[in-house]
């Protein structure tokens, strides 16, 4: 702290290192959030508040869930195969899954539930819907709730519609109509606030819209409403409804590898959420069953075809060999040549069928399937063994030779046909017992509470935030504000000496609570003065630190008039000026208080005494200096109060009856204090300085920009006062590495302060 030589700093003592500017204090930051702990508060209730409204006005969403299985291969009936392999297997799990969720099984649901449409009454913006929901649940489901706030186009609880057809030209889909209800049963349809339909509950209504030729229709079963009461009615696309539904549903296996599948909706209607997921498990279960059924009715169909021509191939077969023996009469076989009619029978018979299976791959393969590859080999091989039994057959005689390839002949157009026939039958009766891949496990139950919203998590993440944001809030207030809080630095660049740095005083904290109680310290007449309630306060030693210094400077100065002032309101030079006073009182000199500002001077409170009868009349002439001054006999000084308020405070400080007021009084006391108004706020500060013999400026500690203190000291200057030195205010006590004092021997004060009015 400087001495009472501007340029010598011999004096000014600064604690830590030059590079603890860099190091994070930790109590600084603590400082800071102490600040601003009203505005923390505050924020953090507001947060607190939203989250607790949001936790009971959203909307409760339930869950419901579903269980499916997926098996691997699942046969018609016991023992009975297709003709095929071709009828599948299992899918994997992420094929099905991606089934349940195509627009086959989704859009069939919407279609049988008629989930395009949608019908529900309006209610008021962000709590309405809240208020309808309790309203549900404490009253019977016949009763509508009266209307709230005056507003009887909302539904506020009770409401019901149910619309059993509604059908429109495609330029209206996903468009909001509006159902305005009527009495008994009658309502009004609008749309863009344009009346475009009228109809009753229970009747069909078809209305021309336009140029549409697809009418509007609209069948409405239950409508259950106060008079006057708005719907939103639309009907969705396919796609929307489809693209919703699909949000809402997931399909996840449970465990690795399991085959089931679980099935979970969201919804606000439990109720409704439970049949659209038993209609989406019934839908696919149905759709798999189908899909089997249509592998089987395949096959049957190509049978069905082979079977006529086999029949007549068999019929051909037998005239043939009937014909043959009438005209050659009965030949007898004897029984080597019975046997290679036999092997020639199952050959042919087996190199038909494996013909009509090769048929039926080819519709689903190339010839380049291994499947296909493999019947065209066993064909070859069998083809080979029948042209061996061919040779032996040309040993024969003629006639034997003609009746063994008849013979052969009906007896493989006979063996294929009861075989294709039996196998028909067998497909038939295996479609009818048809089962699916899969199968329904659990179905979907009423769930017993809403999984959102969770309001306890709500509430706690509300007040968290709130508590996070108003510590951001705090501290982008101080960066935003930029003041400067560091001493050094107003020296540095205002080359303005530092006469004092003042911490911040818990004791003065309490004092201003008191002052804060309606006249407590005046009915008392006990003063509220830090000085004077504890002497030991390092706030109150500071100050007697300020007045060695100013002892000094003033040896030079034109008077004895010290002129307390600060750039703006709040800065905390009133409680500088007084406790000074006291200060230099108890050194034994004759002090006088001034509180000269007439605009919102406040000493008198703190000195417990009253306003009127002060400087305002002693400058008006309407009462003498004697009966203006107060002797503060706690205090051992006196006081002249700023009077009755006046309505042009400055031009009574420009009346030459103050200056001769003060040049008077500079003959009474060894030092007058003068309180003045802020000097951005008035002119008065600078009028009142120019009859002082020093000004001191009180600045608060991060509460001015270099600006503000440029501009405050530019103000005195054109007014041709100097500036002797400046207080600096309300250091938090954390502050310690400015750490500026005043050195007595071996001990070393660091100051604190009040909390500014």
């Amino acid at each position: 702290m400087p001495n009472s030589h501007p340029d010598n700093s011999s004096h000014l003592t600064q604690f830590g290192p030059d590079n603890e500017n860099d190091v994070i204090n930790l109590g600084e930051l603590l400082s800071i959030v102490m600040d601003g702990k009203w505005l923390i508060l505050i924020i953090t209730l507001i947060v607190f508040l939203l989250g607790i409204g949001k936790a009971f006005i959203d909307t409760p969403i339930y869950k419901v869930d579903a269980m499916l299985q997926v098996n691997e291969k699942s046969q018609s009936m016991i023992g009975v195969e297709p003709l095929t392999d071709m009828f599948g297997g299992k899918l994997p799990v992420m094929a099905e899954i991606e089934l349940i969720k195509s627009r086959k099984v989704l859009g069939a649901v919407i279609n049988n539930l008629d989930l395009e449409v949608i019908a529900k009454p309006k209610t008021f913006p962000f709590v309405g819907e809240a208020i309808a929901r309790r309203f549900g649940r404490n009253n019977p489901e016949n009763a509508v709730s009266s209307p709230l706030f005056g507003q009887t186009g909302y539904a506020w609880g009770g409401e019901a519609i149910q619309v059993n057809t509604l059908t429109m030209p495609d330029a209206f889909r996903d468009k909001e109509f509006v159902l305005l209800a009527g009495h008994q049963g009658q309502f009004q349809l609008f749309y863009h606030d344009e009346l475009i339909a009228e109809g009753e509950v229970g009747k069909l209504l078809n209305q021309q819209i336009g140029n549409h030729q697809q009418p509007i229709s609209l069948f409405i079963s239950l409508l259950k409403a106060r008079p006057g009461t708005q719907f939103t009615l639309m009907r969705q696309s396919a796609h929307n409804a489809i693209r919703q539904l699909r949000n809402n549903l997931t399909v996840s296996e449970k465990g690795k590898s399991t085959g089931i599948l679980e099935l979970t909706l969201e919804s606000a209607n439990a109720a409704h959420a439970v049949r659209v997921l038993n209609e989406i498990a019934n839908i696919y279960v149905q759709q798999n069953v189908e899909h089997k059924s249509a592998e089987s009715q395949k096959t049957l169909e190509f049978l069905d075809k082979q079977l006529p021509i086999l029949k007549e191939q068999m019929e051909a077969s037998i005239a043939a060999l009937n014909e043959y023996k009438n005209q050659k009469g009965s030949v007898n076989l004897d029984i080597e040549t019975q046997n290679t009619l036999t092997g020639v029978v199952e050959i042919k018979t087996q190199i038909t069928l494996l013909q009509q299976k090769r048929d039926e791959l080819r519709q689903k393969f190339t010839e380049s399937h291994p499947n296909v590859i493999a019947v065209d080999k066993q064909i070859a091989r069998l083809q080979a063994q029948l042209q061996s039994h061919n040779q032996m057959i040309k040993a024969l005689p003629e006639t034997q030779q003609v009746v063994l390839e008849l013979s052969g002949d009906v007896k493989v157009s006979t063996n294929l046909y009861t075989t294709l026939l039996n196998n028909a039958q067998t497909l038939r009766v295996a479609k009818a017992g048809t089962v699916g891949d899969v199968r329904v496990i659990d179905y979907a139950v009423l769930p017993d509470k809403a999984i959102k919203p969770n309001k306890l998590l709500i509430i706690g993440v509300a007040f968290i935030l709130g508590l996070f944001l108003g510590i951001v809030a705090v501290f982008v207030r101080k960066s935003l504000l930029r003041g400067i809080e560091d001493p050094d630095l107003v020296e540095k660049q205002l080359h303005i000496p530092v006469y004092a740095t003042i911490h911040h005083s818990k004791d003065q904290e309490l004092l201003d609570k008191e002052l804060s109680k309606p006249s407590k310290s005046i009915r008392h007449n006990r003063p509220a003065v830090l000085s004077l309630r504890n002497k030991e306060d390092v706030a109150v030693e500071s100050l007697r630190s300020l007045r060695t210094t100013i002892h000094f400077s003033l040896l030079e100065a034109q008077n004895n008039i010290i002129v307390i002032t600060g750039p703006s309101p709040g800065v905390g030079k009133s409680f500088v000026a007084m406790n000074f006073a006291i200060v230099m009182a108890d050194a034994g000199k004759k002090i006088l208080l001034i509180d000269a500002d007439m605009r919102k001077g406040e000493i008198n409170k703190s000195l417990g005494t009253n306003r009127e009868n002060g400087l305002s009349e002693v400058i008006l002439n309407t009462r003498s200096v004697q009966d203006a001054t107060r002797e503060i006999p706690s205090a051992n000084i006196n006081f002249i109060p700023t009077g009755t308020i006046p309505p042009n405070p400055s031009e009574l400080l420009l009346h030459e009856r103050f200056g001769l007021l003060l040049d008077g009084l500079t003959k009474q006391y060894d030092l007058i204090i003068i309180d003045s108004p802020p000097i951005l706020a008035v002119t008065d500060a600078a009028i009142i300085s120019r009859l002082a013999g020093a000004v001191f400026m009180v600045i608060k500690a991060g509460s001015h920009t270099k600006r503000e203190l440029e501009q405050s000291i530019r103000r005195f200057s054109q007014s041709g006062i100097p500036i002797k030195g400046i207080v600096f205010n309300d250091m938090p006590q954390s502050s310690s590495r400015y750490g500026y004092g005043y050195r007595y021997g071996k001990y070393v004060y660091q100051y604190s302060y009040h909390k500014p009015r």
